[in-house]
């Protein structure tokens, strides 16, 4: 019987490993959604029905999956999503993330709420790491995290903009979880029936949100305060790439646009925020018909498989994001599993790209039927 990183054969083999291996109060955390999770679904239907066309009879010995972002050539069409609190997987995920972002020159998008802290992050990757910035309090100290990321070295900030308020979790709630965790007889329980998880969390320290060591962030805190003003602010202070996730509006894609953004991409946060928002997928075509073919968009939000991200790049993104199957490899399997899955999904581009009769990333909006 194969076991870890020999069984994953798909994405959701890792998630079925990842739930029998982890904490309820953990998975829950990594795999919820906002509401009663129909946001979410929808999206994924609205992936599952998207349709490419094969062809025939064309050379595709050679497959290119190189795929361009900011001038970089990144080795693969997709990179890691900024996640918070990634080390709940697994002890050390976030450094596991920054390895294989160096390996593979994808951006690594480094969380705010990160388990380890921005600067050792940025060493790991290699310089391919992107800052991810929330919005907290009167923005004070947001811009000091603007600074301390500057300083470290990274040149793409990315401004996540769709959590003015926390979305309402139910899996989330229901467990009680809460960073730091508050163990009580519910989470006891839950903890020693899965004692390899709990051991080597033990062993290796509780995750903690690395960059606030001292305090002075509260992932749950309202930041309804954001608004154009300190978008503008965000803009002058920062030279460097500005990347604004979280967009789901054709007008607010042109707003950015116009306000000098480098980039958007459209993002539904996983379907943790608004359980009533339209799939992010269809929004990309919306938002790519709008901006027109040169503007830099980017993708994430339900992709699960090879397959799904060469839809992204068909509907419109030129670069597409990954984040829970990732948790889910590293959950079930570490660094190996990590790199199990990571193999699969570039596996199933290629093969799906030979079956376009394509032999690279580009002009994929003809191959949609």
């Amino acid at each position: 019987m194969m076991r870890g990183a020999a069984a994953i054969h798909c994405a959701e083999d890792a998630r079925r490993l990842a739930r029998r291996r982890l904490p309820w109060m953990v998975f829950d955390y990594i795999d919820g959604a906002a509401g009663e999770g129909h946001g979410e679904a929808l999206n994924r239907a609205a992936l599952r029905d998207l349709r490419l066309k094969p062809r025939v009879l064309r050379n595709v010995t050679q497959r290119d999956l190189s795929s361009e972002v900011f001038g970089h050539a990144a080795r693969v069409p997709f990179g890691i999503t900024p996640m918070g609190m990634c080390n709940l997987s697994t002890p050390g995920a976030d450094l596991m993330l920054a390895r294989l972002a160096a390996r593979e020159r994808v951006p690594l998008g480094v969380s705010t709420v990160a388990s380890s802290p921005l600067e050792q992050m940025i060493e790991a990757a290699e310089g391919n790491a992107w800052f991810q910035l929330y919005f907290s309090g009167d923005g004070s100290g947001t811009m000091a995290l603007v600074e301390r990321a500057r300083a470290a070295g990274y040149q793409t900030l990315v401004v996540t903009l769709d959590v003015p308020e926390v979305g309402r979790r139910p899996r989330e709630l229901r467990h009680g979880f809460k960073m730091p965790f508050r163990i009580g007889p519910r989470q006891f329980v839950d903890f020693a029936l899965h004692p390899r998880w709990s051991l080597k969390t033990l062993l290796h320290g509780r995750p903690e949100m690395a960059n606030f060591r001292e305090g002075g962030f509260d992932r749950t805190a309202s930041r309804a305060a954001a608004d154009w003003t300190y978008l503008k602010r965000l803009r002058d202070a920062w030279p460097g790439k500005l990347v604004i996730k979280g967009v789901l509006d054709v007008d607010d894609a042109l707003h950015l646009r116009d306000e000098g953004v480098d980039a958007i991409q459209v993002s539904s946060h996983g379907g943790r925020q608004l359980d009533a928002a339209p799939p992010p997928i269809l929004m990309l075509a919306e938002i790519r018909a709008a901006l027109g073919p040169d503007f830099p968009l980017f993708f994430d939000s339900g992709l699960r498989s090879g397959e799904d991200i060469v839809k992204a790049h068909a509907m419109g993104a030129n670069f597409a994001f990954l984040g829970r199957p990732l948790l889910y490899a590293m959950a079930a399997g570490g660094e190996r599993g990590l790199h199990r899955l990571w193999e699969v999904l570039s596996e199933e581009i290629s093969l799906t790209l030979a079956q376009m009769g394509r032999t690279d990333m580009t002009g994929l909006g003809a191959c949609l039927r």
